[in-house]
């Protein structure tokens, strides 16, 4: 007797691939490259405005994942 088996269905997830996430890094990114060029630049002021434009770019993946734009697409989670 032959078994009908069905073949599983391979679960996918989508690693965070949301708006709130690539914007996230992207601007985060961005801040980090700021930073490096200050480093070998020697712009203290530019380092500043680096690690800034991180800290925005972490808020702004919060944001975004709150309204909406997140994994869930559920505003508030």
């Amino acid at each position: 007797m032959t078994e009908n088996h069905q073949p599983e269905v391979e679960h996918h997830d989508n690693h965070g691939q949301s708006v709130a996430s690539w914007t996230c890094v992207t601007v985060i990114a961005l801040g980090a490259l700021l930073g490096t060029i200050a480093v070998v630049a020697g712009s203290p002021v530019l380092g500043i405005i680096g690690a800034v434009v991180a800290v925005l770019g972490a808020i702004a993946g919060k944001v975004l994942s709150a309204m909406g734009f997140g994994v869930s697409g559920k505003p508030g989670h």
